[in-house]
């Protein structure tokens, strides 16, 4: 599930969720676009 930067996810949307994943950031970034998130997910699950 994702939704738009700046937004979040809704209420509604987050009380159809089995689990939330998060990934820390540090510095001047805000928000990561689902491409990068996504990249950063796939290789933290194949390690």
């Amino acid at each position: 599930m994702r939704e738009l930067e700046g937004h979040g996810v809704t209420p509604e949307t987050d009380a159809l969720l089995d689990c939330r994943v998060t990934i820390p950031m540090s510095g001047r970034v805000d928000s990561l676009n689902v491409t990068a998130a996504a990249a950063v997910a796939f290789n933290e699950s194949a390690r």
